[in-house]
């Protein structure tokens, strides 16, 4: 699976369980770190870490795997790290404080489509 592919994955393993401003940012030439960051908020710490959790479903029944898993005791801020993707789910305030889409500047930034548009799109 590509790092574009699971980026994808995973942000549409966020909008299942309803998380809000998901975006990708497109990392690749900008650093060795990860080709991609997936990153969106939820309403409550419950939420946030439903969102991992799916995530990670997500990623495993594609046979990918997270290196490390980062938050899930106080669902504020939850990472899952997959290597060449980085997911990061917050809660709102949690968000903006740390801006992680600022701190990239530039970098291209992608919203997925809504689950039901993606479904009903021609193939």
């Amino acid at each position: 699976m590509t790092p574009l592919q699971l980026s994808r994955l995973i942000a549409d393993a966020a909008l299942s369980r309803k998380a809000r401003n998901v975006v990708r940012v497109d990392l690749r030439g900008k650093t060795t770190m990860a080709d991609y960051l997936v990153i969106c908020e939820g309403d409550t710490d419950r939420q946030v870490r439903a969102v991992a959790d799916a995530m990670d479903e997500a990623a495993a029944l594609a046979g990918q795997h997270p290196l490390s898993r980062a938050g899930m005791e106080e669902g504020s801020w939850v990472c899952l790290d997959f290597d060449s993707v980085i997911a990061h789910i917050f809660l709102p305030g949690e968000r903006a404080y740390y801006d992680l889409e600022g701190l990239w500047g530039p970098a291209r930034r992608v919203r997925p489509r809504p689950l039901e548009r993606v479904a009903a799109a021609p193939r």
